[in-house]
């Protein structure tokens, strides 16, 4: 089987990529590479997974908000499923960039809806967020929740990307999956997140900032986990039978919350990361930023029902994983 995966040179993607050519599928990956954190990381991605899989591997560099562009690199290209994993992240940087998220989160996503259905895939699984939930005070995060308030113009997207497959599935019986995503960290991650940057400023004697003066809570999700989930929907494509799916759809398209389900405490993340790491942290205590939520906390009921998702791995034991593989990549020892 030939699958699709967009955002191949992200952390995600390259994962999901790894696995799926472990298993002995052909992947064809594209992704812009462009600048929003070190290319140099995302061309490091892509190496290790020409050496590792060789033949089984093709890769396009490629935008995928340009649909010509598109059509034209995968005109000859039979593709059976569709993982689409690119995006502009980023809570934060949404609010400086708005045009990046237009362009890529919604014009981008159109055109993979608009592949798909050129292409009649098996099923097209796509990342959406736990950011879509805004400032839900109601805890756990369910998919039967609203989320038609978002805090950021980053969630706002990934929440039309939502609507907009509910709706081609339900005009094109396009099976579809999305995932609300929580908090997923690990080897290979993102400089931009939280487990990157504490790494580095605390191996560095640097002070971390910590908003909300600590007063946050995440469900942190390491990525071998969030991968077994991402594969076991890729594996089982909703049914055109009518019937109610998880997140209130009756065409074939649902929505799951992929997370931890154990929400912690940001200072005992912090304090997991010292012991990792063999130093203790500066704390530069700061206000909460504009876009960022209070806490988010997966209930993933329903993924477990349909799919049997349950992750295994706690920040005790993927922290000092990922900690490792950031010595090792930086040479830092």
């Amino acid at each position: 089987m030939t699958i699709l995966v967009t955002g191949a040179a992200g952390f995600i993607g390259m994962h999901v990529a790894d696995r799926l050519m472990a298993q002995g599928h052909a992947v064809v990956g594209i992704d812009n590479l462009n600048d929003y954190y070190p290319v140099s990381l995302k061309r490091a991605r892509l190496d290790s997974l020409s050496a590792a899989h060789g033949k089984l591997f093709t890769f396009h560099e490629l935008d995928f908000a340009d649909m010509d562009a598109l059509n034209a690199t995968l005109q000859d290209q039979v593709i059976e499923s569709i993982v689409h994993l690119g995006a502009q992240a980023g809570v934060r940087y949404s609010l400086i960039n708005p045009h990046a998220y237009v362009r890529s989160n919604l014009a981008g996503h159109v055109n993979m809806l608009e592949l798909a259905r050129e292409r009649r895939v098996r099923h097209l699984v796509y990342a959406s967020s736990s950011s879509v939930y805004g400032g839900n005070d109601a805890l756990p995060f369910r998919v039967e929740d609203r989320a038609d308030h978002p805090v950021s113009l980053y969630a706002a997207t990934k929440r039309a990307d939502e609507l907009m497959s509910e709706t081609y599935a339900h005009l094109f019986r396009i099976p579809m999956t999305g995932l609300r995503f929580f908090t997923v960290y690990g080897p290979w991650g993102r400089p931009d997140m939280a487990m990157w940057i504490f790494t580095s400023k605390i191996l560095a004697g640097q002070p971390i900032p910590v908003f909300n003066h600590g007063r946050m809570q995440r469900d942190f999700t390491y990525i071998d986990d969030i991968v077994t989930g991402i594969l076991g929907c890729l594996d089982h494509p909703p049914a055109d039978d009518g019937a109610l799916k998880a997140g209130g759809s009756r065409a074939p398209h649902r929505l799951y919350n992929i997370g931890n389900n154990r929400p912690e405490e940001l200072m005992h993340l912090i304090a997991v990361l010292e012991d990792a790491i063999g130093m203790k942290a500066q704390i530069d205590f700061q206000p909460i930023q504009p876009g960022d939520v209070h806490a988010t906390f997966a209930d993933i009921s329903a993924i477990a029902r349909d799919i049997g998702f349950a992750p295994s791995v706690s920040i005790e034991s993927g922290v000092p994983r990922f900690v490792q593989w950031f010595r090792d990549y930086h040479g830092v020892s």
